[in-house]
């Protein structure tokens, strides 16, 4: 009902001009829009995790958007060099990418590259090197193709009891288990990769054709290489996409991240994005450490020049938005009617 309300409300507002009105005022020209995406699916990804992915078709009309409404899409550096300078044009927008997964070569790179838009990509490194899909996300994608089912005896993959599917708090129970039993037993890349493979045969799926799609799994040294060569600014997002609370361990995690982006684009990246959005008040000084230069979250909002540069707020585009929504946003009317700008900092299943 409430969302209802909500794009009944933003209709009236575009439809009475008022879009049009804060797009083209100075309080939007002061503000910069840094767009996030994650994923857009390859095949059914952005039904399993609407909140992650998103359906190309929606990828083409959001860009189709900008170019139509003359949106300024702006490099990273640029954009928050102008932002700091008072100098950004009219409705500055930047896009970002966190991830790098095979999905943003495949699907997005060839279409922002059609309408000449530059975005960057916060890429996590692990995989670049172990070409694999991202075990959770695999695990879970396969439980999920598995839905609404009770399955009477999990101990054929170490798991003790009945593994309830039917939702995803049932089928996020089970993937916490397969981790604990990899953390236990401090498996490597391919030793995960070998226990999604024996889920894949509990549940029978067919895993040589799933990892043949490249689903779920990131660019490799090739397709990173290629991108930017092409001009996709590769910035850093950890070596293994999470954010230790330990000084020294969330350090290594940028300074083998850096490492391995270096290696591979010779590059030195200073800007980066907090994994999954989680950010505490002691990270800023170990990332200044770091000389790390700007720092993106999942928090929402448009980024003016007072935000901090190492708490950057962005606006999560997804499946579950709508194109009203989206414009929303891209003019600064969202900003202005957002009352949650804080995103959660851990992953919370939904019921269904």
């Amino acid at each position: 009902m409430l969302r209802a309300v909500k794009l009944a409300t933003l209709g009236g507002l575009r439809s009475s001009g008022v879009f049009r009105l804060v797009a083209n005022s100075r309080w939007r020209k002061q503000r910069l829009l840094i767009l996030c995406y994650h994923g857009i699916a390859l095949a059914d990804e952005h039904c399993w995790r609407p909140r992650l992915y998103l359906d190309p078709r929606k990828l083409d009309q959001r860009l189709e958007l900008l170019k139509q409404g003359g949106y300024s899409v702006l490099p990273l550096d640029e954009g928050l060099e102008r932002l700091r300078d008072g100098a950004l044009p009219a409705r500055s927008v930047v896009i970002t990418f966190d991830d790098g997964m095979y999905d943003f070569y495949a699907l997005a790179f060839p279409r922002l590259r059609n309408y000449g838009f530059p975005v960057t990509v916060y890429q996590t490194t692990y995989y670049t090197s172990c070409e694999q899909p991202v075990f959770n996300l695999m695990c879970s994608y396969m439980l999920w193709k598995r839905r609404g089912e009770v399955i009477a005896d999990g101990g054929e993959v170490g798991l003790k009891g009945a593994l309830d599917l039917r939702n995803e708090i049932g089928r996020h129970k089970v993937v916490r288990g397969l981790i604990e039993i990899a953390e236990r037993e401090n498996m490597t890349g391919l030793q995960k990769d070998e226990l999604a493979a024996r889920l894949a045969r509990f549940l029978k799926i067919d895993y040589d054709h799933l990892k043949a799609t490249r689903i779920l799994q990131l660019m490799n040294a090739r397709e990173l290489q290629e991108v930017a060569r092409n001009g996709v600014d590769v910035q850093l997002h950890t070596h293994r996409h999470r954010t230790p609370e330990d000084e020294t361990l969330f350090r290594r995690e940028i300074q083998d991240n850096r490492a391995r982006i270096h290696d591979l684009i010779s590059r030195q990246p200073v800007h980066f994005c907090y994994p999954s959005g989680v950010h505490r008040p002691g990270f800023l000084p170990w990332l200044r450490e770091e000389h790390i230069v700007s720092a993106t979250t999942c928090d929402a909002g448009l980024a003016t020049r007072d935000s901090e540069n190492l708490l950057l707020p962005r606006f999560i585009d997804n499946q579950n938005r709508t194109q009203i929504e989206f414009e929303s946003w891209v003019t600064g009317v969202g900003d202005l009617l957002a009352f949650r700008r804080a995103a959660s900092q851990k992953y919370v299943p939904s019921p269904g």
